[in-house]
């Protein structure tokens, strides 16, 4: 099966998403994911689905990571509109950082705390410096800010899904 572009990536995610709010979707993912993960096994969280897919763990610190790219690319959205924004190779960062080798409670307390940094950044900063915040990403072309909560939230709910399949 041939890999997906990002637009179809880009509207399956937003799919998930619908009509819901991003902000709330983001909000409760912390939570979900320690529900999820609650009592799990190390050796059930490292187990990978098949050759090159994630186990849970990786999709963990995965999101960690994510989450810190996210906030560093609302920030310069913010700060400096029309900022290029660079994009990075997460199989990379699976494999360079050693995701299978970390703590699923040490990530899920860096998520929980990057994502509060992140929302609690959104609540505070001004109404027009948001809506006027983009980026020009190097491979998509430009993407506001708007786009990128919303993106981030059907991220969530498509990993959330992933992570549940793979412990069922």
């Amino acid at each position: 099966m041939p890999a997906e572009s990002f637009k179809q990536y880009e509207r399956r995610l937003l799919g998930y998403l619908g009509k819901q709010d991003p902000i709330k979707v983001q909000r409760a993912t912390p939570g979900k994911l320690e529900q999820l993960i609650k009592g799990v096994s190390r050796k059930k969280l490292t187990r990978r689905p098949a050759p090159g897919k994630w186990s849970v763990l990786e999709i963990l610190v995965h999101l960690c990571d994510d989450e810190i790219a996210i906030g560093w690319r609302m920030r310069i959205m913010i700060t400096r509109p029309g900022v290029k924004i660079t994009s990075f190779d997460q199989d990379d960062w699976v494999r360079d950082f050693k995701y299978d080798k970390q703590n699923a409670a040490d990530a899920l307390a860096l998520f929980r705390s990057l994502r509060k940094s992140n929302l609690d950044l959104l609540r505070l900063v001004s109404k027009q410096k948001l809506k006027s915040a983009h980026g020009i990403h190097e491979e998509r072309g430009k993407e506001t800010l708007d786009f990128f909560v919303r993106l981030n939230a059907g991220h969530d709910l498509n990993h959330l899904m992933q992570i549940k399949r793979l412990l069922s």
